[in-house]
């Protein structure tokens, strides 16, 4: 059995932690937590990461419109049992039930901090500054 490189996940793991991603976003869109905290919170689901063993699933999450994020994803870590009992039903191939572990997804705030570095006023100087040396290098090689 293939087992996951340093250099990234197996396409076993990667395959398994898409269909839990899908599982688990079901579940929490049938609303089936009673937890006032994450019943009124639209909770997306980016990503699961499944360890090699298939026993741990981590789950990057974004709580929409919510207040305080890190109080849904720990709601969501308090209520992981049931959550991995509601899942089950969905996931009926899988020999081990994994255990959920929910993070909170902060790829959408870094994406935001890299756009706004690139549309600085510094990045723009810097890149006209290039463009205009990549123009003198053409007019060159065309003498």
């Amino acid at each position: 059995m293939p087992r996951s490189t340093p250099s990234g996940p197996s396409q076993r793991m990667l395959r398994v932690g898409e269909q839990v991603r899908h599982a688990l976003s079901e579940t929490l869109q049938r609303g089936e937590i009673l937890d006032p905290l994450i019943e009124n919170t639209v909770v997306s689901v980016s990503e699961v990461r499944m360890s090699p063993d298939l026993k741990i699933a981590t789950a990057f999450v974004s709580p929409l419109g919510a207040k305080d994020a890190g109080a849904v994803v720990e709601a969501l870590n308090k209520h992981a049992k049931f959550v991995r009992g509601r899942v089950s039903g969905a996931l009926r191939q899988m020999k081990y039930m994994p255990e959920f572990r929910f993070r909170l997804d902060t790829s959408y705030d870094n994406f935001q901090k890299i756009n706004e570095l690139l549309h600085s006023p510094e990045v723009a100087r810097d890149l006209s500054a290039d463009d205009k040396d990549k123009d003198k290098d053409d007019r060159k090689d065309s003498e």
